[in-house]
């Protein structure tokens, strides 16, 4: 099961656009977009401290964890909250073409992290694939008009949310690698549960200060908002014992198969039509998904 990560990975990429489509039905609802990210968290963090306990009962060993493991998870988690914060940003951009890009910069910067931090640094021809998935993306999120002003307050928006959202997979890379045991799934379960609990506290704080009603309509549409946080801890589950296998950046970079999944739903289910450019960003990030899983 040597190249076990590449199946999670695309699966966790397919449950994320899944994801994606329920959050924006629950904007529809009338839930802000942190009480929807924030419904996320909170009906998906009691699952993975279930599916703990289950382990648990059922023969897992409570092995220790070193000293890392708590600030691995607190920077997951906090790198995961704001840098969704930086992309909401974006909306209130008129350069949101060109931030939304910049956050596709993740890929690269996790891997400047991972071998800062975690000292997993990537093959000179795994930097080529994830450089080149890069082009890629950014061709399938250019909008026409979009570029005018490389540089602006969207740009650093968007790179900052890239940032982020790079620490964020090292910090689960890292909480998982933490966890002094050689089963993969019981360190990604762990550590799920781990970063779901603290972001539910912190989200769930943060809402009982700043918008306490908006707290109350997440409870009070409960129908809607628990099925985004099951599929929510479902796909986290497979990224995090992704993370748990493989180099952070590896799995990020191969996890940009998302888009094209997103393409293909717009025009199988919306009958979208799909442009040169974005036919030819879909070639070159299947080309990089290729590299990556070649030389990963």
């Amino acid at each position: 099961m040597e190249h076990l990560w590449i199946i999670l990975t695309i699966a966790a990429a397919a449950l994320q656009t899944l994801r994606l489509m329920q959050q924006k039905r629950l904007k529809g609802l009338g839930l802000s977009t942190a009480g929807a990210s924030f419904a996320r968290f909170l009906y998906g963090a009691p699952l993975a401290v279930a599916l703990l306990a289950v382990l648990l009962v059922r023969g897992y060993p409570a092995v220790p964890v070193s000293l890392s493991f708590a600030p691995y998870v607190m920077a997951g988690a906090v790198g995961q909250i704001f840098g969704t914060l930086c992309s909401v940003a974006l909306f209130s951009e008129r350069s949101f073409a060109v931030g939304t890009a910049f956050t596709k910069s993740e890929t690269i910067q996790a891997a400047g992290f991972s071998a800062l931090i975690l000292a997993e640094p990537v093959s000179v021809l795994g930097l080529a694939a994830i450089s080149l998935g890069t082009v890629g993306v950014l061709l399938l999120s250019f909008r026409p008009g979009g570029w005018g002003g490389l540089w602006n307050r969207g740009a650093a928006l968007g790179l900052a949310g890239g940032a982020f959202f790079a620490i964020s997979a090292i910090g689960y890379r890292g909480a998982t690698l933490a966890v002094g045991s050689p089963d993969a799934f019981y360190r990604a379960t762990l550590a799920l549960a781990a970063v779901t609990t603290f972001q539910t506290v912190t989200m769930g704080l943060w809402l009982a200060w700043r918008d306490r009603a908006e707290l109350g309509r997440v409870l009070a549409g409960w129908r809607a908002t628990a099925p985004v946080g099951a599929n929510s801890m479902a796909g986290s589950l497979l990224w995090f014992t992704a993370f748990a296998l493989m180099n952070a950046a590896y799995v990020r970079a191969l996890g940009q198969v998302e888009l094209i999944f997103s393409v293909a739903a717009s025009v199988l289910f919306f009958r979208e039509t799909v442009s040169l450019r974005e036919l030819c960003g879909i070639g070159l990030l299947a080309l990089a998904v290729v590299g990556v899983v070649s030389v990963a």
